[in-house]
This record gives C-alpha cells, sequence and structure tokens, in this order.
C-alpha cells in the first residue's frame, strides 16, 4: 500500500486548523507511518466495511484520518498508539460525511453505460459472406478471377502478373476497378461496411 499524504512543516496553516506545534516535518511522516503500523490495517478493514467493499475509498478515508491524527496529535496525548479509539471514530464520521456529500450531489451515470455495442457474431459473418458472394455474381468474369486470385488466393501482384501473363501495373487497375464495382453493386443493396 503506497502512503500519499500531504505533509506540511510545522506552523504551517491548513483549511481548518494548524497541525501540531510539536511535530517537525520529519517527526510528521514518522508519525503518520506509526499510525498506518498500528492502526492501518484495522481502520482500512473498518472503512472498506462501512464503505460496502470500496477499498479504493477505504484508502482515502484512511490517508484522510492519519492527516487527522497529526494535526490533532498533541490534542490527543500525542502519541499514535494511544489514538486508536480516536481514529475509529474519525474513519466513521469521514465516511459519514461522504455519503451525506454523495447523498446531495448524485452522480450522474455516465453515457456510455447506456450505450448499446454491437458484436460481430457468427450470424453476421455468414450474412455478410452470403451478400458478397451474391455480389460476385453481378461482376464480369474478368472482375470475378482478378478479386479471387487477389484476395481468396491471397497471390501478391507479382504472382498474378506471372500466372495472367499482363504488367503488375495492369493487376493493380483491374483490382482497383473490380473492388469499385464491388462496392456499388454491395451499396445499391443496402450494404455499407
Amino acid at each position: 500500500m503506497t502512503l500519499v499524504a500531504e505533509v506540511r512543516p510545522a506552523g504551517a496553516p491548513t483549511r481548518n486548523e494548524a497541525p501540531c506545534q510539536e511535530w517537525s516535518d520529519a517527526d510528521a511522516e514518522t508519525f503518520i507511518r506509526t499510525v498506518y503500523l498500528q492502526h492501518g490495517k484495522q481502520l482500512l478493514w473498518y472503512a472498506a466495511r462501512l464503505l460496502e467493499g470500496d477499498w479504493h475509498r477505504a484508502q482515502d478515508v484512511l490517508q484522510e484520518a492519519a492527516i487527522r491524527a497529526w494535526r490533532h496529535a498533541a490534542k490527543q496525548g500525542g502519541a499514535p498508539q494511544a489514538m486508536r479509539p480516536w481514529l475509529f471514530t474519525v474513519v466513521r464520521n469521514l465516511v459519514i460525511d461522504r455519503h451525506r456529500a454523495r447523498m446531495l450531489r448524485p452522480v450522474t451515470p455516465d453515457p456510455l453505460e447506456d450505450t448499446v455495442v454491437a458484436v460481430a457474431d457468427e450470424v453476421d459473418r455468414l450474412l455478410t459472406t452470403q451478400m458478397v458472394a451474391d455480389a460476385l455474381g453481378e461482376l464480369t468474369q474478368q472482375q470475378r478471377e482478378i478479386l479471387r486470385l487477389m484476395y481468396f488466393n491471397g497471390s501478391s501482384v507479382a504472382e498474378v502478373s506471372e500466372l495472367l501473363g499482363i504488367p503488375q501495373g495492369t493487376v493493380k487497375s483491374r483490382t482497383h476497378n473490380a473492388l469499385r464495382a464491388l462496392k456499388r453493386v454491395l451499396a445499391a443493396r443496402g450494404f455499407h461496411g
């Protein structure tokens, strides 16, 4: 678990109260580490239970409780070991405060949660295959042959050129024209994909 805490120099003002004047920066780090070592696990479990298993928010609550413990160290006797009951009360109050804040400003659902994403399945693939096969029937023999060699057989331009005895540039232009013709036929049938 990574500790992230805002540590201010002794005497630096904070939002609501100043930290204990008796603790230096090094002491503050030691104090917070001691709070985590002695009480962290139990406080984290307690916060997670109050937050219905939300470990991320529980860690945030624990960090805030540790910072508040440092700020109130003089009032609580100064020793992290003696602060356990006070820390459990702070964690409980922080959870209640967060719950109340969320009730005042409810979370709006993400618009992506309601989005339906179409997932291609076997039926879509079969329908597309059948539609392309029917569309190929409307092409000329030369167009069907060039598409069969280039796309269905996976031959290279050089291989098709050698097989048909035509220049490579002609293979490219015939392939381009055959694809355009196939797209027109598919578009006429309402397929745009």
